[in-house]
């Protein structure tokens, strides 16, 4: 007899939490939910920097390894760039999950973490630092792009 697939059905939590009516989500709870995050922002900028020191570390530490050892230590500062992707669009941010969207990406696709892929996780994090250090917000414009580019070129070396 063929294996057969059991259906599970998950019961949607989230939309007990959320109040809406027959237009949709209530505006209302939406403002309130962006004032508090534009009241945050001063906190995002804090944060920001606590996760540029802690990406830099477990980059470091995992710089110093033997090749062959840094495979499963890589997933902290995956971690850590995950974290900032999910955050720097709501603060004012977008080139910040941008560029950190790039870096998860670029780990989740190699096989291993020799010097040269190391080098571009290390240009990878100069970004993320360059846009806070000179408050790049929203995309960055021409510079954002120029940045953006820079970036797409480095993985495009490791595509090949």
């Amino acid at each position: 007899m063929a294996n057969v697939p059991e259906m599970i059905d998950v019961p949607n939590a989230l939309k007990s939490k959320v109040s809406y009516g027959p237009d949709g989500v209530d505006a209302a709870t939406i403002e309130r939910a962006e004032q508090i995050i534009a009241g945050m922002q001063d906190q995002y900028l804090v944060w920001v920097q606590e996760d540029l020191r802690k990406i830099q570390a477990g980059y470091d530490k995992v710089r110093a390894m033997p090749v062959e050892d840094r495979k499963d230590s890589i997933r902290y500062v995956f971690d850590v760039a995950h974290d900032m992707k999910g955050q720097g669009g709501s603060f004012g941010f977008p080139l910040m999950t941008n560029v950190a969207n790039n870096l998860c990406r670029f780990i989740e696709t190699r096989p291993q973490f020799g010097n040269a892929e190391m080098d571009a996780i290390r240009v990878h994090i100069d970004v993320l630092r360059l846009i806070m250090a000179e408050g790049i917000t929203g995309d960055g414009g021409p510079r954002g792009e120029k940045l953006m580019r820079g970036l797409e070129l480095v993985v495009e070396k490791f595509a090949k």
